[in-house]
């Protein structure tokens, strides 16, 4: 990440770790987190300079993402999948760049990409309907990306767009009632006729491509690399960071604790505590060396003007599921070597460990079906998938 966002992030590291239990306690992430984070920068990252966005290498962003969800692991969801949002709205067409930020550069976006909008061709746009859920972090954003199917005329599917909508066009739904990440608000949304202009809206099958409207005013690298990629990472890295942060406090705990049920002793000497942080500290150093070494091929084939290769953005699929068992693997053996340690509600390990298993039920940590299409790709066959 860039010096300042570091030394930015770093400064509020200790404010979320002792504010985490209160955000896991009371279910949301409070505005005064979400302005400290907009205050460091880390949603300007992968944000466009034209309108004072960072336009960083994503390497940097995911960094960020990691250290925050070490200290809070929902605050590092909210940063991570509300932090790419600007990244996509960069491919929009330039009218509707800047419907959004010519007066409001630091406007936070939400979403939920499931197709499951309606979008009926009306003069000058569409006008959509559609209840859309798991759209994280919604009581924070002042604009959605909603995906769903345009229809023709007897309601037959002619294409899948995403569309860009205002605050007051959508209604939310507050159903975030879970075991972990408790204060992602990961939301339902529900919108009911309303007008879409036609800029506002972005094909999938043109993003799938690698191309949007919006590329022609943000011409550089970081918006020629795969949806896929970018999304699907911005997943993955907040687990590996609540993984990291889970291991770290069992180290700074177990340092100077006592194994009272096995009368005394030094913890640290525990040969199956020491087994198991080396080998969950492996599990997390795997995952985040191959997401960084992905994102670092991919974008040097941007910024070359190359076309990324299959087996790259296929190799970068396999490492992000891959890369989800692998945190969540580390925290797990965290957790059970933490024992008595572990099992209080609320402590830094549990949460953690609730928190990973949480985020691994997200659509884009499906690891069996993700590994099949990479299976598919390395026999020769065809592979067709958003998340490629």
């Amino acid at each position: 990440m860039s010096d300042d966002v570091a030394e930015a992030v770093r400064g509020l590291l200790p404010a979320l770790a002792e504010g985490a239990a209160g955000i896991d306690s009371a279910g949301a992430v409070p505005a005064k987190t979400m302005t400290d984070l907009v205050g460091a920068g880390v949603f300007r990252m992968l944000q466009p300079k034209w309108c004072g966005g960072l336009e960083t290498d994503p390497v940097r962003f995911y960094d960020a993402v990691r250290a925050i969800s070490g200290a809070c692991g929902s605050t590092g969801w909210l940063a991570s999948v509300l932090g790419v949002h600007p990244w996509h709205m960069a491919l929009f067409d330039e009218r509707a760049q800047r419907d959004v930020w010519s007066d409001h550069p630091d406007a936070l976006f939400c979403s939920s990409y499931a197709p499951v909008g309606r979008l009926v061709p009306v003069e000058g746009g569409f006008e959509l309907s559609g209840h859309w859920r798991f759209a994280s972090g919604c009581a924070h954003a002042s604009w959605a990306l909603l995906s769903g199917v345009v229809v023709a005329e007897h309601g037959q599917p002619v294409d899948i767009v995403t569309a860009l909508v205002p605050r007051a066009d959508y209604r939310v739904e507050n159903v975030w009632e879970v075991v972990g990440l408790r204060g992602a608000g990961s939301n339902d949304m529900h919108a009911d006729r309303v007008f879409v202009p036609e800029h506002r809206t972005l094909r999938n099958y043109d993003v799938a491509l690698r191309r949007g409207p919006g590329q022609k005013l943000n011409s550089g690298p970081l918006f020629r690399l795969p949806f896929g990629t970018v999304f699907s990472y911005a997943v993955t890295a907040p687990m590996i960071g609540m993984a990291e942060g889970g291991l770290e406090i069992f180290l700074t705990r177990m340092r100077d604790r006592n194994r009272l049920s096995f009368g005394g002793g030094d913890s640290t000497a525990d040969h199956a505590a020491q087994i198991a942080v080396a080998r969950a500290g492996s599990e997390v150093d795997a995952a985040a060396l191959q997401l960084s070494r992905n994102i670092r091929d991919l974008y040097e084939c941007a910024r070359r003007r190359e076309e990324i290769p299959m087996e790259l953005r296929l190799r970068a699929r396999r490492d992000q599921v891959v890369g989800t068992e692998r945190a969540l693997k580390a925290i797990d053996l965290v957790y059970a070597a933490a024992g008595g340690l572990a099992q209080r509600r609320g402590n830094p390990i549990e949460r953690a460990w609730r928190d990973a298993h949480t985020g691994s039920t997200h659509a884009a940590n499906d690891v069996e079906s993700s590994l099949a299409l990479v299976g598919r790709g390395a026999f020769g066959l065809y592979v067709d998938d958003m998340l490629v």
